[in-house]
């Protein structure tokens, strides 16, 4: 559909960059801004401190928020000669920005939503799924990122699942929430909702992840050295969560498969229009 429309250019993209890289064009380049752009204003009216992110890090914050940056089967570019790599989340940036800090206990909850590039090198992954904007080295995402008492961590995580669901339900696209088994937990995560969109692409129709969110509890702020001074005068840990905001490459994907038209032609949900200054793309 993207190839028919000339929005998406993978051929040109695997010869310039290698698989899994993609060129977007024409008003698949202005979707994807309007979907940056339709989130951060859901973000920024429910007070979250917007943020554009660096897109490299230092190896000491990618392990403290718990990514393995080494290894074969490492999902992370690291940078030859340099003690850094290329950031596969705004997760990362958002949690080391407070790294080495005692916050003050009378500004937590903290925040944060951070617009980046996101790398990674999806070692050993294959398939059909792997292929198209589902499965991709690179790719904009908006992340939301929270520092909490611990206390409060729990009514968070269902603050930020909330959020997810109300973007994905104000563009009209279906949609299911997953509670991640323990099993398929990372070891950062306490608990992790996936939110799953509808993809009428994948074999005549299929639940995609789309975003996920995770209460980390206290694992990153006690690598990271992140606390807060109690009233008892002692410094205790925070509890930091992270959740996807939007993933533009697969929000794209449930954009365009679910709003086509028989005639080919896609419809824009009425939530972006504002934001793209068109209702349709057709050839």
């Amino acid at each position: 559909l993207g190839a028919d429309l000339d929005l998406i250019d993978f051929d040109t993209a695997t010869r310039v960059s290698g698989t899994k890289f993609y060129y977007l064009k024409n008003e698949a380049v202005i979707l994807e801004m309007a979907l940056v752009r339709y989130v951060l204003d859901i973000l920024m009216k429910k007070g979250f401190t917007l943020f554009q992110t660096p897109d490299i890090a230092r190896t000491e914050i990618l392990e403290g928020i718990g990514f393995n940056p080494r290894g074969p089967e490492s999902n992370i570019y690291t940078i030859e000669g340099e003690d850094t790599c290329l950031i596969g989340t705004a997760e990362i940036t958002l949690g080391g920005y407070y790294s080495g800090t005692i916050i003050d206990k009378a500004k937590l909850p903290l925040k944060l939503a951070g617009v980046s590039h996101c790398f990674r090198r999806e070692a050993g992954s294959a398939g059909q799924f792997s292929k198209g904007l589902y499965r991709v080295h690179q790719f904009t995402k908006v992340e939301m990122f929270a520092y909490t008492l611990p206390e409060e961590s729990d009514a968070t995580h269902e603050y930020l699942r909330s959020i997810e669901e109300e973007i994905f339900s104000g563009l009209g696209i279906p949609f299911r929430v997953v509670d991640t088994c323990t099993g398929d937990l990372g070891a950062p995560a306490y608990r992790k909702w996936d939110l799953e969109a509808w993809m009428p692409g994948r074999n005549g129709g299929e639940w995609g992840e789309v975003t996920s969110t995770s209460n980390c509890t206290d694992f990153q702020a006690r690598r990271l050295n992140i606390k807060y001074k109690d009233e008892d005068g002692k410094n205790k840990y925070v509890h930091m969560l992270n959740g996807t905001a939007i993933a533009c490459s697969r929000g794209i994907i449930a954009v365009m498969e679910n709003f086509q038209r028989a005639d080919g032609s896609i419809a824009i949900p009425n939530a972006l229009i504002p934001y793209c200054g068109f209702s349709e793309i057709r050839r």
